[in-house]
Parts: structure tokens; C-alpha cells; sequence
């Protein structure tokens, strides 16, 4: 697996160079209708851990992705790479690597009070997913932009601007049918190795993607209501 080289350049210290934004306004029922449909269709949302082995058609998942890589950052820096994982051999030796790491957080590495947090999520250190899914999103952040001549720029906000991306990810691929997990593994550093990526990146999570299993079961959760989660100011 071959590194692509890094062909963008980071606009740094060019002038400011505004364009015209006059996106066409939406009349106010529609606005209406497509919120309340844009929630109802969020609020179906689930972490899924059992998935099918059926395929999926891949331009869904690059769109996914396409969408997620439009999410704001910091300074426009845009420190995010997605590495699209569909060999069965590259999965299978991601899934035995987080195992690894995974008993040693369950044996203990975790602590008592992270994992009697975890028991209603009935998860544990055997990870399915990451093989019967027909497809793995590993999301790489740029800690710094890295040049082909090894010049090296500082990137700002990267765990913020990655963690909206991912967000937006996970919105994507669900509004188009498909279910997704975020899945990390702690540390991951073997993502890196195992995926060759360059020294500027450091893993940030693994998203398998697919279509849920016919026996596909999820905890029994209840989220939070909208007067739980907002304040009016």
C-alpha cells in the first residue's frame, strides 16, 4: 500500500479573497417540514455492532465521506484523512490487533468505574465488526500538514474539526441507509502501521459501515429530550 503525497497546500498568510454566497433562501414551511423530518430520521439512529456481510454500493460510502469532508475547520485547514479499509485481509488484521488491545482494557486497563459504565452497552473485547462489515472508515487527523518536501505547518483545532467531521460522517452514511459504529480502540497506534500512514497522522476512530444483520440487536436506551439538552438564554 503506497502513501498518496499531499497535493493541497495550506493557504497560509495568503490575502484575504471573499467570494459571493447567496444561497437561495428556503421559504419558511418548507424549512419547517424538512427539520421535522431531518429529526425524525436522526432520532432512528443506532450504534450498530452486528452488521451483514451483504455488500454495500461503494459510491454511497465515498459520498459519505465526501460530505463529511466538508465540515468546517480550523483556519480551513481541512486535517483530516479517511482511509476507505475493503480488503478482507487488511480487516482481519485490524480486528486481531484491536482485540489485542481491547482484552488488556477489559482485564483491567479500563478501571472498574469506565467499565461498570459500559455493562449496558453489553460490550467486550471480541469485535465482529470490524471483519462482517463490508467496509472500515479509519479516520486519520493531521496533526500537521506535512509537505512532499517534508515542510511541515502547524494545523489548529484538529480535534475539534475532525470530531465535527466525523459527526457529519455518521449523519451521512445513516440518512443513506446504512449504520455505522464508532469504534476506538485505545491506544491505536497500530492503525498507523498497519495502514502505512505518514508520521503527521494519528488515528482517531474506526468506523465500520454496512447494513445491520438480520439478528441485529441494540441496548434498550432511552436519549435525552430536547428540554434535557437545550437552554433558552
Amino acid at each position: 500500500m503506497s502513501i498518496p503525497m499531499q497535493t493541497w497546500t495550506p493557504t497560509h498568510g495568503d490575502p484575504y479573497r471573499p467570494v459571493p454566497y447567496h444561497p437561495a433562501r428556503m421559504p419558511a414551511q418548507e424549512s419547517l417540514t424538512r427539520a421535522a423530518e431531518l429529526r425524525e430520521r436522526m432520532d432512528g439512529r443506532r450504534t450498530v455492532r452486528r452488521f451483514s456481510t451483504d455488500p454495500v454500493p461503494e459510491r454511497v460510502v465515498k459520498d459519505a465521506i465526501a460530505c463529511a469532508a466538508t465540515a468546517p475547520s480550523g483556519a480551513h485547514q481541512q486535517p483530516w484523512t479517511f482511509v476507505l479499509v475493503k480488503d478482507p485481509a487488511v480487516r482481519q488484521r485490524i480486528r486481531e490487533a484491536a482485540e489485542a488491545e481491547e482484552r488488556r482494557s477489559y482485564a483491567g486497563r479500563l478501571g472498574e468505574e469506565w467499565l461498570a459504565a459500559l455493562r449496558p452497552l453489553g460490550t467486550d473485547e471480541v469485535k465482529p465488526h470490524l471483519t462482517d462489515a463490508p467496509y472500515l472508515i479509519v479516520v486519520f487527523q493531521q496533526r500537521y500538514w506535512l509537505g512532499p518536501d517534508g515542510t511541515k505547518r502547524k494545523h489548529y483545532y484538529v480535534d475539534e474539526s475532525v470530531g465535527i467531521a466525523v459527526g457529519m460522517l455518521m449523519s451521512a452514511l445513516h440518512l443513506s441507509g446504512l449504520a455505522a459504529l464508532v469504534h476506538t480502540p485505545s491506544p491505536m497506534r497500530f492503525l498507523s502501521e498497519v495502514l502505512e500512514r505518514p508520521k503527521n497522522e494519528k488515528a482517531f476512530a474506526v468506523l465500520p459501515v454496512g447494513y445491520p444483520a438480520e439478528d441485529c440487536e441494540v441496548p434498550d436506551l432511552v436519549r435525552k429530550s430536547l428540554d434535557q439538552v437545550l437552554v433558552e438564554f
